[in-house]
């Protein structure tokens, strides 16, 4: 099952998001809240057992 781990409010902000995962070996995906808002608000996702270990690691970056 994959979890909201953050929120962002474009898709650059959700890639950049995501590379900081990736790199530290986790899966993600993103996904845009509207599909007409392609550019949008975007949710950053990741398996629910790796959730509260993305969200330590995102809380370290600085954002």
């Amino acid at each position: 099952m994959w979890t909201v781990v953050y929120m962002t409010n474009t898709k650059e902000d959700a890639e950049y998001i995501e590379k900081i995962l990736v790199k530290e070996g986790f899966l993600v995906k993103i996904k845009p809240i509207s599909k007409n808002n392609e550019n949008g608000t975007c949710e950053v996702l990741v398996p629910r057992s790796e959730v509260e270990e993305a969200h330590t690691i995102l809380l370290h970056q600085a954002l």
